[in-house]
């Protein structure tokens, strides 16, 4: 018995329905993924970066307290970045510095120089969750952008100021993280973050960090005046104020040394 011959036509359309249907299926994590992706690749190539930055911690009452730092910052073509933050006041902080060594695999590498104590003291991978020198950033939340720290869903794309954004939902990767998943809002013009949502280990709502006043340089990199973190659990909020931002002046692994962490200046 001869099978009934289906028309050209009908074979097309089926394969069609069916690719769109895979396709489908498969455009939340790759368009999410891609976005990413486009994130990182724009903004290679900046080499070494130092900047100026006042950080504002207010409490639930709006009481302030201000701490200026110095950070400098090593692009890294094989790894993730290397930074270092090093206070300069109040007194009672002056002297601390903090080493960051971002991976893309694996956990970061942290380590704290308190002058009260004298002593290196590493970021454990588990309290990297834990808030940074009282503010509303915690350690991981200082490392730099690396694709695969996280897995990603596309959500929507709206708009966000005078831009349109693409709207991602990241799931982290480190078991040890403190969130269960960052929702990321970035334009699709320049690839320039202005918002991410932040969700504790239980699901719920905990910070909401927003970027602003973004500024080019060397006709590449974007980089904000202001990045506010708002803690909706506590009402505690910490602004970082970013001025002095100078690209490719000679940086090296030799200036991001642990070992001489109690020598920053």
């Amino acid at each position: 018995m001869h099978l009934q011959q289906k028309p050209l036509s009908w074979i097309l359309s089926a394969l069609i329905l069916g690719s769109a249907s895979y396709a489908t299926a498969e455009t939340a994590e790759d368009k999410g993924l891609a976005i990413a992706q486009k994130i990182k690749q724009s903004d290679i190539g900046w080499s070494d970066m130092q900047a100026q930055m006042t950080m504002v911690l207010r409490n639930s009452q709006g009481q302030e307290s201000i701490r200026e730092i110095r950070l400098k910052s090593l692009e890294q073509e094989t790894d993730g970045d290397k930074s270092l933050s090093i206070f300069d006041k109040p007194l009672d902080v002056k002297g601390t510095a903090f080493l960051s060594f971002s991976h893309p695999v694996g956990a970061d590498d942290q380590w704290l120089y308190l002058p009260a104590l004298k002593r290196v003291k590493r970021i454990a991978s588990r309290n990297k969750s834990g808030p940074f020198m009282g503010s509303e950033f915690a350690y991981e939340d200082l490392t730099s952008f690396e694709i695969e720290k996280y897995t990603y869903k596309f959500l929507r794309d709206e708009p966000c100021g005078t831009e349109q954004c693409s709207v991602v939902e990241q799931y982290p990767v480190d078991k040890y993280s403190g969130y269960t998943r960052r929702i990321a809002w970035t334009d699709q013009s320049e690839n320039r973050l202005h918002k991410v949502e932040f969700y504790d280990r239980k699901g719920a709502p905990l910070k909401t960090l927003t970027y602003d006043g973004y500024k080019q340089y060397l006709g590449k990199h974007w980089r904000p005046d202001l990045m506010k973190m708002v803690n909706h659990q506590t009402n505690k909020n910490t602004d970082l104020i970013w001025s002095d931002y100078r690209f490719k002046e000679g940086l090296n692994d030799a200036d991001f040394n642990k070992n001489s962490l109690k020598r920053a200046r």
